[in-house]
């Protein structure tokens, strides 16, 4: 008799990292379950690019929920008043304006219910904690702070299991993310990182996220595969 996989819900946005970690995953045998987030973002590139993504590695579902953020705005990926930064963020001016305000939090806790449905106890994420833009909710206390507390408010956290948040990017450069993923056959052309990408997923070129992105491949020596406007 075969051994059962073990399930597990990774958070797939369509991006370059999520991209990575979904690969990783399936790589180690995991049976995948993909969630994407339609929360009020400016542009649906980056979803059209999450469902190739879980396609491509065999996804056994693929859910998107919709979660309207940008009802309260605060962020220039949601709040139509607050442009995308053209230049890119320098960690000692503080958090920039492209933070959407607890996404992580929301986003895992939405995952952690569908885990606790599936009787899944891993939950895969792609936060990152040395090239990024310095969000507080991609840095590993936040992680170990989230996990503690998925296993002292579930059922199945009660009940023995032990819930782990999985953070295979957390302290790898971008061009060590970039190799991981060539590693992985991540074909990275259908993965869409810019912050106002537009509807055919081209990047602008400009934006915090496209500079992180270019300088990854530029740093791993692999050809950059994103379409700029």
């Amino acid at each position: 008799m075969s051994k059962e996989k073990k399930k597990a819900v990774l958070l797939v946005s369509g991006g370059l990292d999520s991209a990575t970690v979904l690969a990783m995953a399936h790589a180690q045998g995991y049976e995948c379950y993909a969630l994407s987030f339609d929360y009020g973002q400016k542009h649906s590139a980056e979803l059209n690019a999450a469902k190739k993504v879980a396609q491509l590695f065999g996804a056994v579902q693929h859910q998107t929920l919709r979660l309207d953020l940008n009802v309260f705005g605060g962020s220039a990926l949601t709040d139509d008043e607050i442009e995308v930064p053209t230049a890119q963020s320098d960690a000692s001016e503080g958090i920039p304006v492209t933070y959407v305000p607890a996404r992580n939090t929301i986003f895992l806790s939405m995952a952690l219910a569908w885990a606790e449905v599936l009787k899944s106890d891993d939950i895969f994420i792609g936060v990152n904690a040395v090239d990024y833009s310095g969000y507080p909710d991609c840095r590993p206390e936040f992680i170990g702070a989230f996990e503690t507390m998925a296993n002292l408010a579930t059922k199945v956290g009660v009940e023995g299991h032990h819930l782990r948040i999985h953070t295979p990017l957390i302290d790898m450069t971008k061009a060590q993310i970039i190799q991981a993923g060539i590693e992985h056959k991540v074909d990275y052309s259908l993965t869409v990182s810019c912050y106002a990408a537009d509807a055919q997923g081209r990047a602008c070129g400009v934006c915090d996220s496209c500079q992180l992105r270019r300088k990854g491949f530029e740093d791993a020596g692999v050809s950059d595969p994103t379409i700029y406007l």
